[in-house]
């Protein structure tokens, strides 16, 4: 008789999706934080919104990087964000989420 052993746990899958959206409304509203101090007209749609020249603080970035860590369960280093701030909420998106999946997969195991 044959002893079959237990399937092997499967780690969760990295939430890109909820990641992405819990960025893209802290770093929006970052950009019209920012667009407001410097007189800038940001674009009322989303998408224009996200490609706006805006620069956005890298300060200010860190600290949307708690809203992605209610998401995730991990806490964050500062060090994801790029020093010096990006040009945009996109800019910083296509940094961001890469870099984050990184860590979700170093402490949890899994890709999508």
């Amino acid at each position: 008789m044959a002893t079959v052993a237990p399937p092997a746990p499967t780690a969760p899958a990295f939430p890109k999706a909820d990641v992405i959206k819990a960025l893209v409304d802290e770093l929006l509203e970052v950009a019209r934080i920012e667009a407001q101090l410097r007189g800038i007209a940001l674009p009322n749609d989303k998408g224009g919104a996200m490609k706006a020249p805006i620069a956005l603080d890298s300060l200010s970035v860190v600290d949307t990087l708690c809203a992605v860590e209610t998401v995730i369960g991990i806490e964050l280093r500062d060090n994801i964000v790029q020093t010096g701030g990006y040009a945009s909420v996109e800019e910083a998106l296509g940094h961001l989420v890469p870099r984050i999946e990184k860590v979700w997969v170093k402490k949890k195991g899994s890709k999508p």
